[in-house]
């Protein structure tokens, strides 16, 4: 069985699209399609359906996919157990990062790793943090530097790298800053424009409000925190930001009983051995021994 047929099964199945799955795999979407058709022609099976547009794993496409995912991860864990022997920091590194982190504390990491190993390829990907981890337990990314979740899945390893505080955000003529201390009461009166539901920011908050018994009134959602910082200057609602994001155009503000704090840091697969490349970035962080 062809090991290149594989990925571009699994980047199709992942994206249930034949050109986010090209593009994913630097090929042509020609391309991708041929290798599909190999691996149906030597199964003998079709694996996907093209229904209006929409790419659909059949039912021998279901049964073949967690195969075909240990099939690469045990060809791509045994690529890195050789490559290590050699003590050399080089290769190619994939990582997911999100927009925040690449924006605010991404980039003296990166300057300080790529000055002393320069022989690393950088695969850069920016994603929401909840895609990180879950590409990061399917073998797709070696590395992710995001957001972490409260409770981190049993198939992977954490690593806190900054703890990144959250503080309470208001246009400059928003009601509620006429004072900056605020109860928690008054807040969630007023209306809020936060990430969505489900991301671990959006959590982390959530969880803080609903130990008083109380829900933020959601006006707007958005996972682009810099996005959200440009709603709430105009006045649209209040919101939570990390305290790097803290500029001229907003109000910070107390509000009593509520500490919203969430930790930065890697996620990678417990059960995968991590290449020279990527334990030297976990060295290189600042508080890489702060482990969860």
């Amino acid at each position: 069985m062809d090991i290149n047929a594989l990925q571009a099964f699994t980047a199709v199945a992942d994206h249930s699209s034949f050109s986010e799955a090209a593009a994913q795999l630097h090929l042509t979407q020609p391309a991708i399609s041929k290798r599909i058709r190999q691996l149906e022609n030597e199964l003998g099976e079709r694996l996907f359906d093209r229904i209006a547009r929409r790419v659909q794993l059949t039912e021998a496409g279901h049964a073949l996919l967690p195969s075909a995912r240990r099939i690469l991860l045990e060809l791509s864990e045994s690529r890195r157990l050789l490559a290590n022997l050699s003590g050399r920091v080089a290769g190619t590194l994939s990582i997911g990062t999100s927009h925040h982190i690449g924006l605010h504390r991404l980039p003296d990491l990166l300057r300080r790793y790529t000055h002393r190993y320069p022989d690393v390829d950088l695969d850069l990907r920016f994603l929401d943090s909840e895609e990180g981890c879950n590409l990061v337990e399917h073998g797709e990314l070696e590395l992710a530097l995001v957001t972490l979740p409260e409770r981190t899945p049993p198939a992977l390893l954490a690593t806190a790298v900054w703890d990144d505080p959250l503080t309470i955000v208001v246009a400059l003529d928003h009601p509620l800053a006429a004072r900056r201390v605020q109860d928690v009461a008054a807040l969630a009166g007023s209306p809020a424009i936060l990430p969505a539901v489900g991301t671990f920011t959006r959590g982390v908050i959530e969880r803080a409000m609903g130990a008083r018994g109380l829900r933020p009134a959601v006006r707007l959602e958005t996972n682009y925190l810099e996005t959200i910082r440009s709603m709430v200057s105009i006045g649209l609602g209040w919101s939570a930001l990390p305290r790097t994001m803290l500029d001229d155009s907003v109000r910070a503000l107390e509000v009593a009983e509520l500490p919203l704090r969430r930790t930065l840091g890697f996620v990678q697969h417990r059960a995968r051995t991590l290449s020279n490349a990527a334990q030297a970035l976990i060295d290189e962080a600042p508080t890489a021994e702060a482990r969860r």
